[in-house]
């Protein structure tokens, strides 16, 4: 009788043996499979747990590790109301029926859920928007998702501001808009003025390159981003198509991400990943802020006359129907500074202002509906320096940032300014 138990527990024993190795293989076997044409059209989802290493699944540890920004009540300036008038344009009757509902429940709006934000309704939209068919195809999908707030993450950064040595305040975090296929541009960011680390003075310095997801049209590029987040640890990827309509939706999530992961940031500088930044000036500006002026800045190239171009041509096409009246003054997108004091507030009335397609413009629309105005500065050369002075480093080496230059003129011009031969 005890042979007989003996041998049933170990045929109990391979048993589960077998069942535990096959269903290894067979998990192994699911997720190293070559992408069919069905992988390719649903781009998988890659997101990073707290370790940098990108994962095939969330964690829902990972995200319930920190709460979620909250939307605080909100008051919004009488001169945000004089500049934006309140007419038939779609956008502005958006905006005076939020402000409405504001002064009726006192509070804001709740994110809308990913998954059912999307106006599918064509009617609705053309019945709002009467030469909605004549818009281009992007701007009709921005009206599309206007209300969608909430991507999910693809790859996170959880830790980013999270130091080893035990000091996690960080100075200075440059949040650099980027796409999936501009890795040159990345690493020459990397390579110069981007560099992570404690500068002078003990100044901490982060950087984050901020990404949606490809086009399905383009290559499949999240091999490559999988490694690149691992290598370097400096990318937040989100499941939206990149696009230029999308990028307030970009610098949104960028915003829910900093007040959750890094809410004690003293400034942040957002930009483009073609921009030169001078960082050791651009630290100097900032050690010599007085503490009423740090708390809160909002600085660069001010663009202060601006209005909507109706050139359909133009990439910052805004038809009349859509938005009518001039800008509140902003600072060009190429970069800017933004104090860390003020991103809660800017987070805050962005659920009360509509998302408008061009992002440097909606964030001059928040800040003034904060009664924050931006302050020209004349190291910011968004429109680039003169001609005949953009191959002299002196020139450069007074300035904070100069924008389009390519990878490899980021790299020279870094080295120029660095070099102990050059005196100015």
């Amino acid at each position: 009788m005890r042979r007989i138990r003996t041998i049933t527990a170990m045929a109990l024993l391979v048993t589960l043996f077998l069942i535990f190795f096959y269903s290894t293989l067979h998990l192994e076997t699911t997720y190293s499979h070559k992408a069919g044409p069905e992988d390719v059209l649903r781009r998988p989802r890659l997101p990073v747990h707290s370790d940098g290493d990108v994962k095939t699944q969330s964690s829902k540890q990972e995200s319930d590790a920190a709460p979620h920004p909250v939307v605080h009540n909100v008051s919004v300036s009488d001169s945000f109301r004089q500049i934006i008038s309140q007419n038939r344009a779609y956008w502005n009757r958006l905006l005076y029926s939020a402000l409405r509902n504001l002064n009726k429940r006192g509070n804001t709006v709740s994110n809308s859920n990913w998954s059912r934000c999307r106006e599918t309704n064509q009617e609705l939209l053309q019945t709002n928007v009467h030469d909605f068919t004549s818009y281009p195809v992007l701007f009709q999908d921005f009206l599309q998702v206007m209300n969608c707030r909430s991507p999910p993450v693809l790859i996170n950064q959880p830790d980013k501001c999270v130091s080893t040595k035990g000091d996690n305040h960080t100075v200075l975090l440059f949040a650099i808009k980027s796409t999936p296929g501009n890795f040159e541009r990345r690493q020459a960011v990397r390579e110069t003025w981007g560099q992570e680390g404690v500068y002078q003075g003990g100044l901490r310095v982060h950087t984050l390159f901020l990404l949606g997801s490809s086009q399905l049209d383009d290559p499949n590029l999240n091999p490559l981003l999988a490694f690149e987040a691992r290598r370097f640890g400096d990318l937040l990827q989100w499941d939206f198509h990149e696009s230029l309509l999308n990028l307030t939706l970009k610098m949104n999530m960028f915003l829910q991400w900093t007040l959750r992961r890094c809410p004690h940031v003293s400034f942040v500088f957002s930009g483009d990943d073609d921009v030169f930044v001078n960082t050791p000036a651009l630290l100097s500006y900032l050690q010599s802020l007085e503490p009423s002026k740090a708390s809160k800045l909002y600085v660069g190239h001010v663009i202060s006359t601006a209005n909507p171009l109706r050139d359909p041509k133009s990439k910052y096409y805004i038809p009349l129907s859509f938005y009518d009246g001039p800008y509140p003054a902003y600072a060009g997108g190429g970069g800017f500074l933004i104090s860390g004091a003020l991103l809660q507030p800017l987070y805050s009335v962005s659920h009360v202002i509509p998302f408008f397609p061009i992002d440097d413009v909606y964030t001059g629309m928040c800040t003034n509906a904060m009664g924050v105005s931006p302050e020209a500065h004349a190291g910011f050369q968004t429109f680039d320096v003169k001609e005949q002075d953009r191959e002299n480093l002196c020139v450069h080496k007074d300035l904070i940032l100069i924008h389009q230059r390519s990878p490899q003129q980021v790299k020279k011009l870094w080295r120029g300014i660095h070099s102990p031969l050059l005196s100015c």
